[in-house]
């Protein structure tokens, strides 16, 4: 819009609205079109609804920004149904217990230092700051351009994408395309489950570029992998109708894998009328199980290469749960439990149905064609064929047998315990007018209004990827783009311009059988079937155009404080960075068109604007989570926290393997710890 065009429609706008204003930004970010002005009338189309805006004489008032969001107390926690708990959960309390200490093991690993918390142990989400670079793998490039295997992070590295007016995305002057995220593993290949919980018996596979692998090798010494996307943050995560940022944890969880009913090969066994069989399995809303399916068998994150949850099942078996880590007395879940009395079967006898676990049969397992064996982080990159090398295990028991289901179940009813809904915000939300100062006041009406944040960070959970905003709206959304072009896309699920697309497509993907992880292009397919029993949206045209490639799931925002970096590249260290990036309109919003949101436009916010607006944002911060109290408390746990030696080389120990350097956290009791956790390197939020 050219710039006299902009003042007279200001002119008019206030004339027309009286006392009421409004920031022509609102209407150029909602990508607003002039249809008609004429004589005191102006007709626009916002978001492309008809609105007609007259004089205040007349008495049609002007679009109001949205409501503002509720608190997160107001929201049921979705879940498994009655029916399903009655069918599969003896004890609650006991499952709970079995996914607390499952999620904190280190011996869930195949290395034994490996956990799911490994990656989610400070507020949910990851602040290593060493060798946590990984390429652009899922664009394919194999070459680091920040740093390479163990470099350390610095303040100055922020953001991957530069430029020299901030406010102005034309004028970016150098940008990397690695990826901050989490390291994993080492790239090893399984030969058979640890004995008595020991790590698991592994091969060295080389990780060098030149030997075709991901390029996690230092003078021809492996390094641990690192994740190609960065970690968010596990708690509220309940709330997400699917999971990970490409939404493959589906919202049905199978029992073995996270691909929910689009794995037709994915059973269980349970005993009917006395005779354990195999039978098909699904949860209609346990996109967590799914979820915590996924890690434990990954390549990158936490195992071997091929190994399988009957091996994991054999490696935990007969152990006690965290044995080598400690756990407060004090522990909000474990504290009540004399932990080297139990075994992981006993834990899982207490708390599922005697159903899926109190069989003598052995049953055979051919998992060699098993699909659910796959490196589930880079599932959307490989092809079907790669995922068929998982070995057979000859027989196994129904405790074995069922493991993932437990695993899952377990976890997600763990995991649903994890809500920071007392924030300052969800006090002020709830009544309290005094819980935000004047300053986080103006910076949730930027929020709602000029920021036009709410309009993916929807409702109470501060995400429209929730379950209640999809229950209510619709799995499947549509809106404008350019020249009034409709496209569909997956609700929730938006471009923002953080990368350009080619460089990973997100739920624009595959999944592992070839099928689309976008919902959209699952209707336009017609494989609504494989979708839920949830999936009730009309039918899509197979000419419909689709906004999907390059779009990601929408995270939730309590204790963003806490959870740098931000987006899926992990691309920037601030809030303030994070607001500057919205400010500009996006880095490759432009060069992405038309898939990215309508509304990732140059918002024209001043300085003193974001700095309102990044003090909201600190009003999310729920202070259990800050200081680790119930339910936020946890086990002692050590993390790799990259090697001894530095990004040009490596200490090696006497069998060629680089030495980690580990990093240690206290176990925490109910009462929280006395330290805060920390913004991400101790940043300060309102940094540019």
């Amino acid at each position: 819009m050219q710039a006299s065009q902009t003042k007279y429609l200001r002119s008019l706008i206030s004339l027309i609205s009286g006392s009421k204003t409004i920031s022509i930004n609102q209407l150029d970010h909602a990508r607003s079109r002039v249809l008609a002005c004429a004589y005191g009338i102006l007709v626009l189309t916002v978001f492309g609804v008809a609105v007609s805006l007259v004089s205040a004489q007349v008495g049609v008032p002007v679009e109001e920004d949205p409501p503002p969001p509720a608190s997160l107390k107001t929201v049921p926690v979705p879940g498994l149904s009655a029916a399903e708990m009655r069918d599969l959960v003896k004890d609650k309390t006991a499952a709970i217990q079995l996914g607390k200490a499952l999620f904190w093991d280190t011996r869930v690993g195949s290395d034994n230092k490996t956990a799911c918390a490994s990656c989610h142990f400070h507020a949910g989400a990851d602040n290593r700051i060493k060798n946590q670079i990984s390429p652009g793998l899922l664009g394919g490039d194999k070459t680091f351009q920040l740093g390479g295997p163990n470099y350390t992070l610095k303040p100055s590295d922020f953001p991957l994408t530069r430029h020299a007016n901030r406010d102005d995305a034309a004028t970016r002057t150098a940008d990397k395309n690695d990826v901050v995220s989490s390291q994993g593993v080492y790239t090893t290949a399984f030969t058979s489950p640890g004995r008595n919980g020991a790590p698991d018996v592994c091969a060295s596979v080389p990780d060098a570029v030149q030997h075709g692998g991901s390029g996690f090798s230092l003078n021809g010494v492996n390094t641990r992998r690192v994740e190609p996307r960065n970690a968010p943050s596990v708690f509220n995560a309940v709330f997400n109708f699917r999971n990970f940022w490409d939404g493959r944890a589906n919202n049905v969880f199978n029992g073995g894998d996270p691909f929910g009913l689009r794995n037709p090969a994915q059973t269980v066994w349970k005993l009917d009328g006395g005779v354990l069989r195999q039978s098909s399995f699904s949860l209609q809303f346990a996109p967590l199980a799914s979820l915590a399916s996924g890690p434990p068998l990954s390549e990158n994150e936490m195992s071997c290469r091929t190994r399988v949850f009957v091996d994991l099942a054999r490696k935990l078996y007969g152990v006690a749960p965290l044995s080598n880590q400690v756990v407060a007395r004090t522990d909000s879940v474990l504290g009540s439990l004399d932990l080297s009395r139990q075994t992981y079967a006993r834990m899982i006898q207490r708390a599922f149905q005697p159903a899926y676990w109190n069989s003598s049969t052995l049953v055979n397992l051919q998992v060699a064609d098993a699909k659910s064996a796959a490196n589930m982080d880079l599932a959307a990159s490989r092809s079907p064929a790669s995922l068929q090398d998982a070995h057979t295990r000859d027989q196994a028991s129904a405790i074995e047998a069922n493991f993932a289901v437990f695993f899952g179940v377990a976890l997600q009813l763990y995991q649903g315990t994890l809500i920071s809904d007392d924030t300052p915000f969800d006090r002020f939300a709830a009544g309290d007018k005094t819980a935000l100062n004047r300053q986080q006041v103006s910076g949730l009406a930027i929020f709602r209004g000029q920021g036009q944040c709410i309009h993916c960070h929807a409702g109470a959970e501060l995400t429209s990827a929730s379950f209640s905003n999809l229950k209510d709206e619709g799995r499947l959304d549509s809106r404008s783009g350019d020249n009034g072009t409709t496209f569909r896309y997956d609700n929730g699920f938006f471009n923002t311009g953080v990368r350009p697309t080619a460089e990973d497509i997100g739920v624009g993907g595959l999944d592992p059988f070839g099928m689309p992880l976008s919902e959209t292009r699952m209707a336009q397919t017609g494989r609504t079937g494989l979708l839920g029993s949830g999936f009730n949206e009309a039918p899509i045209s197979t000419a419909a155009l689709v906004a999907v490639d390059g779009a990601f799931k929408t995270p939730g925002l309590r204790n963003v404080e806490l959870t740098g970096p931000y987006f899926h590249n992990g691309g920037k260290a601030t809030l303030m960075q994070v607001v500057d990036f919205y400010n500009r309109g996006g880095d490759f919003t432009v060069q992405n068109r038309p898939i990215p949101d309508p509304t990732i436009l140059p918002l024209g916010l001043t300085e003193s604007q974001k700095r309102d607006l990044v003090a909201f944002l600190l009003s999310l911060s729920d202070n259990r989570v800050r200081f680790e109290r119930a339910p936020f408390d946890h086990p002692s746990i050590c993390v790799p926290h990259g090697h001894a030696g530095n990004d040009r080389s490596l200490n090696v120990d006497a069998n060629g393997n680089a030495i980690d350097v580990m990093q240690c956290m206290p176990e925490v009791g109910a009462g929280g710890a006395r330290t805060a956790l920390t913004p991400f390197m101790d940043l300060d939020p309102f940094s540019h």
